[in-house]
């Protein structure tokens, strides 16, 4: 499922170190725009090769839920086929049933990656308008946008403590990918982790008091657990190939993850004692990308078993799997609904590309957003 593309990294000139003081990977994102509708997002390394950081996307992606439930978050390239096109990301906020949308970033830079914050006061979001990928901070509506963060270097958002108290962070400003955390106005900064690989995906557990993230420290990438403040941190995928995308419980008793142990991509759960492994999914083609439902019963998940991405649902335990989403196109990105109603996703083909929502049975699909119109929510038949 990795793409083969042509890769054009904006600022990857390492920044001048003093001492013995590590090189921070300056630079952006870069958002490369795909023949099908799409973008795919890469970060910036010393390497040829960037990191993957997504998958391919729809051009309207991430999609993220108010706390309440009445309003979506996300971003794109509102205008990518459009004569007065702009080229360039921002974040989007609208009612959940599509109407109501305003861009609430409006900047001739990229915007991306929009978290609400717990209370729904605030969203945090990435930005490059200062010249290079930072944390920022604004109100729904756009207003009283804050930096957060000022490193030189790239800095992207994971989402906010449990608490709202703080904003997580991945950051290439030591050298090579670590997690990071800061207040919600940009002070009393952590390092939470230090290692010689790239820690990438991290989750705050619901209580806050843990973080799970993927890293390739030993040379193989797999799925860690530690305290919030980085110390115990444990391997809890222990496998000798390829874990990624950790993803809570919201009870914090179990993590999910997809993982290579059997020769694919799959879906596993663990206990919070990383002691007891289920496989949830088992199929001949990758299931990516787990995602809880509210009530801890169920898991969204983003599979290629049918050739193209489509999302999923299935218990727990790997029964009743049901696909939600049917179209020879990039469906990805599923987000629950506060209340389990509803998932979220990413739809994209050639046109249109946009935001849907449908039940977590598969009906009652509703498209959001139209490419380069106002959004209006559209019962898809």
């Amino acid at each position: 499922m990795r793409y083969v593309l042509l890769v054009v990294l904006t600022g990857l000139a390492l920044a001048v170190s003093c001492g013995d003081a590590p090189e921070p990977l300056a630079g952006n994102l870069t958002f490369i725009q795909r023949a099908n509708g799409g973008f795919d997002i890469r970060l910036p390394t010393r390497t040829v090769f960037p990191i993957d950081l997504t998958r391919n996307l729809p051009a309207d992606s991430f999609p993220g839920w108010s706390p309440d439930g009445t309003q979506i978050a996300f971003y794109g390239d509102r205008n990518y086929n459009n004569r007065d096109r702009d080229d360039n990301m921002d974040v989007y906020v609208m009612n959940a049933d599509g109407s109501g949308m305003a861009n609430v970033t409006e900047n001739p830079a990229n915007d991306a990656f929009a978290y609400w914050a717990p209370d729904g006061k605030t969203i945090a979001f990435y930005s490059q308008r200062d010249g290079n990928g930072e944390v920022y901070a604004m109100a729904p509506d756009g207003s009283n946008v804050k930096r957060i963060t000022d490193s030189g270097s790239v800095d992207i958002p994971f989402g906010w403590s449990p608490d709202g108290m703080r904003i997580g962070f991945i950051s290439g400003r030591d050298g090579n990918f670590e997690i990071y955390s800061v207040d919600r106005d940009g002070g009393d900064l952590r390092r939470i982790t230090d290692s010689e690989g790239n820690d990438l995906s991290p989750q705050w557990s619901p209580d806050g008091s843990r973080i799970a993230f993927e890293s390739d420290r030993t040379g193989n990438t797999e799925v860690y657990a530690a305290e919030a403040d980085g110390s115990n941190a444990v391997n809890i995928s222990v496998s000798p190939l390829r874990d990624i995308t950790p993803a809570w419980s919201p009870d914090g008793n179990r993590l999910a993850y997809a993982s290579e142990r059997e020769g694919n991509l799959d879906i596993y759960v663990t206990d919070v004692e990383f002691s007891l492994l289920a496989r949830t999914t088992s199929t001949p083609r990758e299931d990516v990308m787990p995602r809880w439902s509210p009530d801890g019963t169920r898991l969204a998940f983003v599979s290629y078993r049918d050739f193209d991405p489509e999302i999923y649902v299935a218990n727990a335990d790997g029964t009743g799997q049901t696909r939600i989403t049917n179209e020879k196109a990039i469906d990805t990105g599923p987000a629950w609904a506060p209340d389990g109603s509803r998932i979220a996703f990413e739809h994209g083909t050639e046109r249109p590309r946009a935001i849907y929502t449908v039940n977590a049975d598969g009906t009652g699909l509703v498209k959001l957003t139209r490419d380069g119109e106002d959004a209006t929510a559209r019962q898809v038949p």
